[in-house]
């Protein structure tokens, strides 16, 4: 099965003042989601902003991190399909 990348907003209130520990239980809590979910949907990894996490995932659809964000009660605001990845080294 061929996974694509998406990037997935998530607005959670003030999640960027989180303690280590519920970030820990946040990312327990994502992980036990995704558990019920493998192969379908895989985590990469997550930026932490003030009110909003910027999650990194790969999926075979949007469906199937929509389930992720049903299970794991994770609201997914926004679904973005990343069609390329660049980075300094593109240019030469």
């Amino acid at each position: 099965m061929a996974l694509k990348r998406y990037v997935i907003e998530r607005e959670i209130p003030n999640i960027g003042a989180a303690s280590e520990e519920e970030l820990s239980g946040a990312a327990t809590t994502s992980n036990s989601a995704l558990a019920g979910l493998a192969p379908r949907v895989q985590w990469e990894h997550s930026y932490v902003a003030n009110d909003k996490t910027f999650c990194v995932y790969l999926a075979e659809d949007e469906e199937a991190i929509r389930e992720h964000a049903k299970i794991s009660g994770f609201p997914a605001t926004v679904i973005t399909e990343v069609k390329a990845v660049i980075d300094p080294t593109t240019g030469g």
